[in-house]
């Protein structure tokens, strides 16, 4: 009874987990973080974490690696890491919580269409599960139109009495106030994201050494990500992490997200694969719009609600579509073996 409940279990809380770092993230760079610089911090944090975890769990495991793994290593932290989590929180900022949460769950539609593109993934458009598929990318898409070029009425669910801010001057960060590029951004890094599922699934079949490819990929991203915020902000004095909430923000997104959450995923998608942890996508989105509304007052809109529900009915019809193709794959070996050890009898 444990053991079922155990990875559901897990995944709420690494929900929880991603929607504190929305938050703190949200907070930290109101208060005037430079998102650059934010996410170099938690790269570098992220490194400091990942690095001895992956040399003490798979000392003496880890197979010899070649020029070609470390080519793909490096693509795997320009898309993953450092493209990936610029666009999603320089879209944050300029965004809200919610829409950048909303937004994420395109993710699967577009990692099908970057799969079929790439030979990894066939469409199969004549089988009903090729048919949701396709199905579910359009209205995903449809959804995420709507939600970035539609604002609609205010929804009258009235106003929460606690409200966290971290500038002196409050009217500066007014979270209603969204513009176009904010959810662009935070759909290029669902874009750049599928690009990273495609290299690491080709990765992971030549190295089967996941923490040790993860704290590589930290270690190239750190540099990577520093290199890009001292670009964009050279002077150091912005670099300092004297505000509290800046602290919390870079320690808990490399820690916490970058670090443990990952480690917790990855179990997860050992234990039941990973269709099972993409189910619980959705949940972060009504999670951070709860704590967006009654933490930072954050207000909805019908664009964002109607929105929202198209990218998560989108999100299940290419989950669904996946399914019934893995059933359909199992059902063939399990027929193909059942034939082989007829032969042999």
């Amino acid at each position: 009874m444990v053991d079922d409940l155990l990875p559901s279990l897990i995944m709420v809380l690494v929900q929880f987990e991603f929607a504190g770092m929305n938050i703190f993230s949200k907070l930290a760079m109101d208060s005037g973080m430079n998102p650059f610089i934010h996410v170099a911090y938690r790269q570098i944090f992220a490194c400091i974490f990942l690095a001895p975890l992956a040399y003490f769990i798979e000392r003496g495991k880890r197979p010899p690696m070649t020029l070609s793994i470390f080519f793909q290593v490096f693509l795997c932290s320009i898309f993953g890491l450092s493209l990936n989590q610029i666009t999603y929180f320089v879209g944050l900022k300029n965004s809200t919580p919610t829409i950048a949460c909303a937004l994420s769950n395109l993710l699967p539609a577009v990692t099908f269409v970057l799969a079929v593109l790439c030979n990894q993934e066939s469409a199969k458009l004549k089988t009903m599960a090729g048919q949701a598929k396709l199905i579910g990318t359009f209205i995903g898409v449809g959804g995420a139109m709507l939600l970035s070029l539609y604002h609609g009425p205010k929804i009258p669910i009235g106003e929460s009495r606690i409200h966290i801010h971290t500038s002196a001057n409050d009217n500066a960060n007014d979270h209603d106030q969204v513009n176009l590029i904010g959810p662009l951004l935070v759909i290029v890094s669902s874009v750049t994201w599928a690009i990273w599922f495609i290299i690491q699934a080709r990765m992971s079949n030549n190295y089967p050494a996941p923490y040790s490819t993860s704290a590589l990929m930290v270690m190239m991203a750190t540099i990577e990500c520093s290199i890009f915020g001292l670009i964009k902000e050279p002077h150091l004095d912005e670099w300092s992490l004297s505000s509290p909430i800046r602290v919390v923000a870079s320690v808990y997104g490399g820690v916490v997200c970058s670090g443990i959450g990952v480690c917790m995923i990855s179990w997860c998608i050992d234990r039941r694969g990973p269709l099972f942890v993409s189910v619980f996508n959705p949940l972060l989105l009504i999670i951070v719009a709860a704590l967006s509304w009654g933490l930072l007052r954050e207000k909805l809109y019908l664009g964002t609600v109607l929105g929202s529900l198209l990218i998560v009915l989108g999100l299940y019809c290419v989950l669904w579509g996946k399914s019934k193709e893995t059933e359909a794959q199992q059902k063939q070996h399990e027929l193909q073996d059942l034939g082989e050890s007829i032969e042999m009898q």
